[in-house]
């Protein structure tokens, strides 16, 4: 079994205009890459708490604030450099990995697809997320990029891995070569699971026990008052109990290591999206009344 994922300190970007953005050490150092990953700081959405960065077209914020949003973010990554288009995704939570070639014209639209790759330089590339595992990857030798959405229903489609193989394929890439990073994402101690995840899991994956793990509810009334929420049904089938969490973040840190890529080359953010509502948006930690972040990659060229 690989050693579990080790959580790297996050270095985190203020810019003069209040906005935040996180960015992974392994990619912070590569020439001609740049990258981040949006928090819910510094915005001009008044949804969801007024002065958010909310990313994405939600139906409870306004399309200019969320366009006006998306300028401010891009500018605050490539700086002074010229500007670069975005290509962005109708995420489906899928398999689906879409591909632009060098003579494929830069779309204008979103792609449906939960992953893209291309050589294109003085193209951003981005992944929307409120919970779900946004994951970067760039391979300087072959002037490759991806990016890729994971939920649990993408991961067990094997998104992640099905994006190494096709950079590998389409572009001549060495998983050795590649370097990755894993953004702010829902972590295993806020995501509870039921049944039919666990078995999707178990179908797809021979280490799929290894990535679930039983959380007893802390609920501070229950603890307080323990015979309030007694219950006369037989051991075993009590709904009262431990809860199976699943760690997102782990399962994809092995499809990476699976398909090739260096453990050393791949750095997993600390900030757990439901603990950190402070700085991030969550789709389940506020109920589903949540912004959008987006994690974004380049080459510039």
């Amino acid at each position: 079994m690989p050693p579990t994922a080790t959580i790297r300190k996050t270095t985190l970007r203020r810019s003069g205009s209040g906005i935040q953005i996180i960015q992974a050490a392994n990619l912070s150092k590569l020439p001609g890459v740049v990258h981040g990953f949006s928090t819910r700081v510094g915005g001009f959405s008044q949804a969801y708490g007024g002065c958010q960065l909310n990313l994405g077209f939600t139906s409870s914020d306004g399309r200019q604030s969320v366009e006006r949003n998306r300028r401010a973010f891009i500018r605050e990554l490539i700086g002074k450099r010229d500007a670069c288009q975005l290509v962005t995704l109708r995420q489906i939570h899928s398999g689906l990995v879409r591909i632009l070639k060098s003579k494929d014209r830069i779309p204008t639209h979103p792609l449906r697809g939960d992953g893209v790759i291309t050589r294109h330089k003085n193209v951003l590339l981005g992944i929307q997320v409120a919970d779900c595992v946004p994951v970067l990857i760039v391979d300087l030798k072959r002037d490759a990029i991806g990016a890729f959405h994971a939920g649990w229903r993408g991961t067990v489609k094997r998104i992640v891995e099905r994006g190494v193989g096709s950079m590998r394929a389409v572009f001549a890439c060495d998983p050795a070569d590649l370097h990755a990073a894993i953004g702010p994402c829902i972590h295993s101690c806020c995501y509870a699971v039921g049944d039919e995840v666990i078995d999707e899991f178990r179908s797809q994956f021979s280490y799929a026990d290894e990535l679930f793990s039983e959380v007893y509810d802390r609920d501070p009334i229950k603890e307080k008052y323990p015979l309030l929420f007694l219950t006369a049904r037989a051991p075993g089938h009590s709904n009262i109990g431990p809860q199976k969490h699943l760690d997102l973040v782990e399962a994809n840190r092995r499809q990476l290591l699976d398909a090739g890529v260096p453990e050393s080359n791949i750095w997993v953010a600390e900030e757990c999206t439901s603990c950190r509502a402070d700085l991030l948006f969550s789709h389940r930690g506020e109920a589903g009344y949540s912004g959008r972040m987006m994690g974004v990659v380049g080459l510039i060229g």
